[in-house]
């Protein structure tokens, strides 16, 4: 709620009409200038009489007139202290009576639903309105009547505020909003007219604004809303011009709402003209002679129907293009050249790079916790260089990626004494980037886990990380502690410390009276090698060990006697990955990709055990994405030692072949356990749609699926037959404690003795 510009217009009017009754009352003048004796106060009950004194511009002993008698009354006035004022003058004595205005004692709200109570109490008394401050009439009725304004905004166009003021006692008031929300109008009708090549329902679909349906209790699509219905409308007009409409006009909207203030009907007009097609396209202007390199950056092509956004697109690469040769203030502007007979369009692209400049200086301004060389080290445009766009868009990423900041933007501004001197400023907006967390989780595997974990993404501002994490699942129960350093050398290598207590118990075991404890530690390191690419070295060391007798599967138990209860590893990690994802919790577009590598040197085990992962989103149309994931992992003895059983791999149920029971692929134990294998293999591939009625609400996205793995044992042999596969749908939802992914399927390929599990269900599940 912002209430400011409002109280702002109408204080002053406050003021000047109470002056104006002061200026009315005879006894403000004196007549003849005199020399004062004495100044009196009369009528104060809270404020101090010193305030007074401070506000008036004479004191005992100087020549009282009477344009210093009225530059008092517009002063005392001006503390919005006083209902009233005036003096009077007794025999060179000045008599200053002033009459306060009431204290709020209280400000409440009654049948406040749709604002936050606590956000719209500090919004009113940051503008004049609260308890301890002087009581203004006029400012509360402003507020109710804004109020009233913001119901509108939501659809609630039945809403009523009453403003009540009790008196109490000592001067004092309370003030009570009360608010009859009533209920928010719908819309019941969503038309378009005029159009002609293609359907209403089609054009319809693609608004945010709908007339309902059985989600809308949770997306609010069905409330009306100016700024949604110009969203909609600009999307409407970017369909047209995106399909060759060059001339389509939206000619009116009307929007009508019923008598009883409860239903809405929206009617668009438009007028769509006719298709237009591209028969070529030139450069015109000033291209510094790379003509070529800019033609490679052409999106529109001849012969294909004219699109606004590809036009858009590629004048947006030019002035980027341009940017990368430092000319900061390069224009291109797109010239069209119709011929109405034939339907089409001639497409001239114009550039003006103008001059040429570098930067003299960077700054970094709103950081008021977040050290300076924490931002400027992520910078990849320098002082005193040749202005380069590329460099700067990348520099504001890779502090956007940070994640210490709400918001980041870079401003240019020309040096005034030099034409090709420009000055950039990147402006942050701090975040707290602690966080304390108290949680529990429930999953179809592990069942009820606690968790907690405090940590710091940025200690002291200096970008480091510092965590410790608790997990108490069924599976895996966890105790860690870790620290990252991402600028461990100046060339941007990062340190990693992890000290770990691990206790894990194979899903899904016989009686679960066993387990492997796991206390260890590592250090890695991470090398960029470019923008996007990081190389990841490390070595750890860790002990396993083997506990209890009751239902231990016998590779465990042939492990141990063969090798020991406690097995001691140093591995060293090899690893690389590369993100390219439009959102690592939500994609739909975009890859990634990691290599992990692990090889036990030292201990009582050797071996090697390799990791590797693909994801691709493809976005399908303005809704819809596929998902595809492939991941390989291998494992294997060195030195003729067989290959750590605690190092299996695990498959089946959510992250890998869903509608099989969590864990339960590969080779049963002889008791009937699962253990895993050396070897796995998941292919996996989703299709995402959005929930009707969510419009496209990438948070709440439903899916379908086909899952194709397995994993096997050391002697199995791994064949097209052994595979399971199965398909099914889900909902998937990045809910406030996590992403949350459900699923219902059935197994496509299948073998005797396999488990199914069609229903499963996880809070912060993989793919």
């Amino acid at each position: 709620m912002h209430f400011s510009s409002a109280l702002a217009r109408f204080r002053p009017a406050v003021l000047c009409l109470a002056l104006a009754a002061a200026l009315e009352s005879g006894n403000a003048w004196a007549g003849e200038p005199f020399v004062l004796k004495d100044i009196r106060v009369e009528g104060l009950q809270r404020t101090d009489a010193g305030t007074v004194f401070a506000s008036l511009p004479f004191r005992i002993g100087d020549t009282y007139n009477d344009e210093k008698g009225a530059a008092a009354l517009r002063a005392l006035f001006a503390t919005g202290l006083f209902k009233d004022v005036r003096i009077d003058i007794d025999t060179g004595v000045v008599i200053v009576i002033v009459e306060e205005r009431s204290i709020v004692a209280s400000l409440d709200f009654v049948g406040l639903k749709e604002f936050d109570k606590d956000q719209l109490t500090k919004s009113l008394k940051d503008f004049g309105i609260g308890e301890g401050l002087p009581f203004d009439k006029a400012l509360a009725d402003r507020a109710e009547q804004e109020l009233k304004r913001q119901y509108l905004t939501r659809s609630l166009y039945g809403a009523e505020v009453v403003t009540t003021v009790t008196p109490q006692e000592r001067n004092r008031v309370n003030v009570t909003f009360t608010v009859t929300e009533g209920s928010a109008a719908k819309i019941r009708e969503l038309r378009v007219f005029g159009n002609k090549a293609f359907a209403e329902a089609e054009l319809t679909g693609l608004f945010e604004l709908s007339i309902g349906g059985w989600l809308t209790w949770y997306t609010k699509a069905d409330r009306y809303s100016r700024s949604k219905l110009n969203a909609d409308l600009e999307t409407l007009r970017s369909f047209y011009l995106n399909r060759g409409y060059l001339e389509f006009a939206v000619t009116s909207t009307q929007v009508a709402i019923s008598p009883d203030k409860q239903e809405i009907s929206i009617t668009i007009n438009v007028e769509e003209g006719q298709p237009y097609t591209v028969t070529a396209v030139t450069l015109e202007g000033e291209y510094l002679g790379k003509e070529e390199d800019f033609k490679t950056l052409v999106a529109v092509k001849p012969g294909e129907p004219y699109r606004a956004e590809t036009v858009t697109n590629t004048t947006r690469a030019f002035v980027e293009r341009f940017g990368t040769f430092g000319y900061a203030f390069a224009r291109v502007e797109p010239r069209t050249d119709i011929d109405r007979a034939k339907g089409r369009v001639a497409v001239a692209l114009v550039a003006d790079p103008q001059r040429r400049v570098y930067v003299r200086r960077i700054n970094v301004a709103g950081n008021s916790r977040t050290r300076d060389e924490v931002v400027r080290r992520e910078f990849r445009q320098f002082e005193s260089g040749w202005y380069d766009g590329a460099k700067i868009k990348l520099s504001r990423d890779r502090v956007d990626r940070l994640g210490y900041f709400k918001d980041v933007a870079i401003d240019s501004a020309e040096v005034p004494t030099a034409q090709d001197q420009v000055d950039l400023t990147i402006n942050v907006t701090e975040k707290p980037t602690g966080n304390l967390l108290l949680g529990a989780g429930y999953s179809s595997a592990d069942k009820l886990s606690i968790t907690a974990s405090i940590r710091q993404d940025n200690v002291f501002g200096s970008g480091n990380y510092l965590g410790l994490e608790l997990n108490t699942s069924k599976s895996t129960r966890t105790i860690s502690l870790s620290t990252v350093d991402p600028y461990f050398t100046i060339d941007g290598v990062s340190r990693a410390l992890e000290l770990y207590y691990r206790t894990s118990r194979p899903v899904n075991s016989q009686g679960e009276q066993y387990e492997l404890v796991t206390p260890g530690g590592s250090i890695r390191f991470g090398i960029p090698f470019s923008e996007y690419d990081t190389v990841f070295l490390g070595i750890g060391a860790e002990q396993t060990e083997i506990r209890g007798d009751v239902n231990l599967p016998a590779n465990y138990f042939n492990y141990r006697y063969a090798f020991g209860a406690y097995s001691l590893s140093v591995p060293i990690t090899l690893g690389w990955s590369r993100d390219a994802r439009d959102s690592a919790i939500a994609p739909s577009a975009g890859r990634y990709m990691r290599l992990n590598l692990e090889w036990g040197i030292a201990g009582d085990t050797r071996y090697a055990r390799a990791n590797a992962q693909a994801q691709q989103y493809i976005p399908i149309g303005p809704k819809f994405s596929l998902g595809l994931n492939a991941e390989i992992g291998w494992g294997l003895g060195l030195q003729g030692r067989p290959y750590p059983v605690f190092k299996n791999f695990y498959g089946g149920g959510l992250g890998t072949v869903r509608a099989f029971d969590q864990g339960s692929l590969g080779p049963p134990d002889v008791l009937g356990g699962y253990i895993g294998g050396n070897r796995r293999l998941n292919l996996n591939s989703e299709l995402y749609v959005p929930v009707p009625g969510s419009g496209n609400d990438r948070s709440l996205r439903l899916f379908g699926y086909v899952d194709v793995g397995n994993v096997w044992g050391e002697w199995e042999s791994v064949t097209l037959q052994s595979l399971r596969a199965s398909a099914g749908i889900g909902l998937s939802w990045i809910s406030p404690v996590g992403p949350l992914k459900l699923s219902w399927g059935a197994p496509l390929s299948q073998q005797p003795g396999d488990r199914i599990q069609r229903l499963q269900f996880q809070i912060g599940s993989a793919f």
